[in-house]
């Protein structure tokens, strides 16, 4: 039970009060132990080696805004523990959302961003500065550091179309994190996740200032391919399954997320590239 809730079924105070335009705050004053971050885990427990962890997530500013992608393979140890986990969300209308470490909290850190989003708009009547989402995803992952010391960390990866950039042709903006919560502006590309060094090494050679959204697309999946050729967490386009990453857009129209018909094609071009020529 929700700390405060009064048996006879009235809402405690806090729900009827104005309270915070941050759910984050209210839901640790509420009922705290609903917090990644805050649930007790057992003494010498390293969470890492029985929770499946999901990689690689890559971002890439484009003319018109960002694209994220992420594959779809999740692992536990050396095992493959799920081949089609979706790790690339929308955050809000604009901005876009992917997840490398622990895949349940962060799945769930995810969720609880969304809402916190959500629950600032409504409350504030006005959708915060993409700095301002930044900062308050970065305050969730210091919340969880308790947790990610015992193995169960999860770093994201955030980037999306700023309504009011400083710079007009830099209007797409990327962001990394560090597991204490530290934020870090990227500039062009950005990985995250083990198979971030190949994957970054990719697009050090082919990404230029300025690539269109749809060379972008093409270049986010060739980065998780080759991660995917290094990395053995990393999963490549699977022809087969018919499994292929979550590739999504956040430009001036809006957050989108590829059709299964738009990324198949993408990926059956790289992979017949890649038969004639495996190294790219």
């Amino acid at each position: 039970m929700a700390t405060g809730f009064d048996p006879s079924g009235r809402l405690p105070d806090i729900f009827l009060n104005t309270g915070t335009s941050s759910f984050t705050q209210f839901l640790s004053a509420a009922a705290p132990e609903l917090l990644p971050g805050r649930r007790p885990l057992p003494p010498g427990l390293n969470g890492g080696d029985v929770a499946p962890h999901g990689t690689t997530i890559v971002a890439i500013a484009t003319a018109e805004g960002v694209v994220m992608a992420g594959d779809r393979r999740a692992t536990m140890g050396n095992l493959i523990a799920s081949r089609d986990i979706k790790k690339v969300h929308p955050a809000d209308s604009y901005s876009l959302i992917g997840i490398a470490g622990t895949a349940g909290i962060g799945i769930e850190l995810i969720r609880l961003f969304q809402v916190e989003l959500e629950h600032y708009e409504k409350t504030e009547g006005a959708m915060l500065s993409l700095d301002g989402k930044a900062n308050r995803l970065a305050a969730m992952v210091r919340g969880n550091l308790g947790a990610a010391m015992q193995g169960l960390a999860v770093v994201p990866l955030f980037a999306g179309f700023d309504l009011s950039p400083a710079d007009p042709g830099r209007a797409g903006r990327i962001f990394s994190f560090d597991v204490a919560g530290g934020l870090y502006e990227e500039t062009g590309y950005e990985a995250i996740g083990s198979g971030s060094l190949f994957a970054k090494a990719a697009l050090k050679k082919k990404y230029r200032a300025g690539v269109s959204t749809e060379d972008a697309i093409r270049l986010a999946v060739e980065a998780l391919y080759d991660a995917a050729d290094d990395d053995t967490a990393t999963g490549g386009p699977d022809l087969t399954r018919k499994i292929y990453p979550v590739v999504m857009t956040a430009t001036a129209n809006g957050t989108l997320r590829l059709s299964d018909a738009e990324i198949t094609a993408v990926a059956e071009q790289v992979v017949s590239g890649r038969m004639e020529n495996p190294g790219g």
